[in-house]
């Protein structure tokens, strides 16, 4: 059973997308072109559309923004280096704003024309069209979201840990390093809906396995000022904090646990960081015991991936500073692109050929860190997680204190879409 998924919204979007959608299940605009290869939508004799949604002028626009980029840096490097399957590649991209009615009505506009979407941001706007991806239009859509519910489709695709996973591993980091012990109480602050929830799912899962106690503060997107969770986390006594929201709400909770004196460690899902916060107040305590999540290594890493693709990104981008949004949307358009080579390979450009060359996939992606496993649907791609702590004197502001690496209580957990 799927994890409730913004209930309303996603009822709204659904009749929306329902309402909006035109195409018959019987066009699938399949071909084969002179030299027998199979195609259909998005791709020509020379060319190959991929589409991406992303969120330029909302909530997560610093995100978008860069992995968008990263993106269009990946197109153009394989087009100079002669395209795939001589096809060159075009990304076309749609800002919704992370406003759920334009996030669909972009979905139905791009669909018919692209092969499928290297991008999506936005778990419950993914969520809201997986229904129509699984039984109708067959395309790959590979979302900057890592929640269990995604989990289960042959085409909607999560790159890395999910968010319950990744939470095991955060807390088993505090265990390792022996800031918690069995018995502790640790305190969760998490999103209402399925980001929150699915990392809630990871938290209470070591507690049990830990012998912990879970002190639970549910929060909306809205909510900016952590002032009173933190006081009601103190007062239960908690020993450590994770943190399951956006950049400004860890910022405010960890800064306004600095200034009240309440020195506990704060460990943070991958969403709930961007280099911008080291300008602000909470700086100086996000790099004092605050660590951070991720199935990648971090942008400034000196190993030769991030390296490689930093030099690669600041060139192209002079004005444009480092986060790990460019590695998360280099990395993805790079699995699209290892899916298009197998199919072609198979000659078979199709939607249906390109989800079987994914589910062909696996130890992709160890460039930057951790490699991929994409032949399970029902299963993250990893269930490894990078930890890092926020530096301003590295590039892209944050550096590795535990390599990849996957808790016991991860490597047995199921994650539950």
């Amino acid at each position: 059973m799927k994890l409730r998924v913004y209930g309303a919204v996603l009822a709204a979007l659904t009749l929306t997308l329902v309402g909006c959608s035109g195409k018959a299940t019987t066009d699938d605009g399949a071909g084969t072109d002179k030299t027998g290869m199979k195609t259909g939508e998005g791709v020509t004799d020379s060319k190959i559309t991929l589409g991406a949604l992303t969120d330029m002028t909302g909530v997560y626009a610093s995100l978008g923004k860069s992995v968008t980029q990263a993106q269009q840096l990946w197109v153009k490097e394989t087009n100079a280096a002669g395209g795939i399957c001589d096809r060159q590649i075009e990304l076309t991209v749609r800002d919704h704003g992370y406003d759920p009615q334009k996030a669909i009505a972009a979905y139905t506009e791009l669909e018919p024309d692209v092969l499928g979407f290297a991008q999506f941001i936005g778990s419950p706007f993914v969520a809201a069209v997986e229904q129509r991806v699984d039984g109708q239009d067959k395309g790959i859509v590979l979302p900057q979201a890592w929640s269990a519910s995604l989990l289960g489709s042959e085409y909607v695709r999560v790159i890395g840990a999910t968010y319950d996973v990744e939470t095991i591993n955060l807390i088993d980091f505090l265990l390792a390093e022996k800031r918690i012990a069995k018995g502790d109480k640790i305190g969760h602050v998490y999103f209402e809906g399925d980001y929150g929830e699915n990392a809630l799912a990871g938290s209470k899962h070591v507690a049990k396995e830990a012998g912990l106690t879970v002190v639970e503060q549910k929060i909306k997107p809205t909510d900016n000022d952590m002032t009173a969770q933190v006081s009601a986390l103190k007062q239960a006594g908690v020993k450590a904090i994770v943190i399951s929201a956006g950049p400004r709400q860890a910022a405010s909770l960890v800064g306004v646990a600095a200034a009240t004196g309440f020195d506990v460690p704060v460990v943070g899902n991958n969403s709930a960081y961007a280099p911008q916060l080291l300008a602000t107040q909470a700086g100086a305590a996000l790099q004092k015991d605050y660590y951070i999540g991720a199935s990648t290594l971090p942008i400034g890493d000196p190993a030769e991936g991030p390296a490689k693709l930093s030099k690669a990104y600041a060139a192209q981008y002079p004005k444009d500073g480092l986060d790990n949004g460019v590695i998360a949307g280099y990395n993805a358009a790079s699995v699209f692109g290892e899916a298009l080579k197998k199919a072609c390979e198979s000659k078979d450009l199709t939607r249906a050929g390109v989800g079987k060359a994914l589910l062909s996939i696996k130890g992709f992606g160890s460039d930057f860190g951790i490699s991929h496993d994409f032949t399970d649907p029902a299963a993250p791609s990893t269930k490894e997680t990078v930890v890092m702590k926020p530096d301003a004197k590295t590039p892209g502001g944050l550096k590795v204190v535990r390599p990849a690496e996957v808790a016991a209580a991860a490597e047995t957990f199921t994650p539950k879409s």
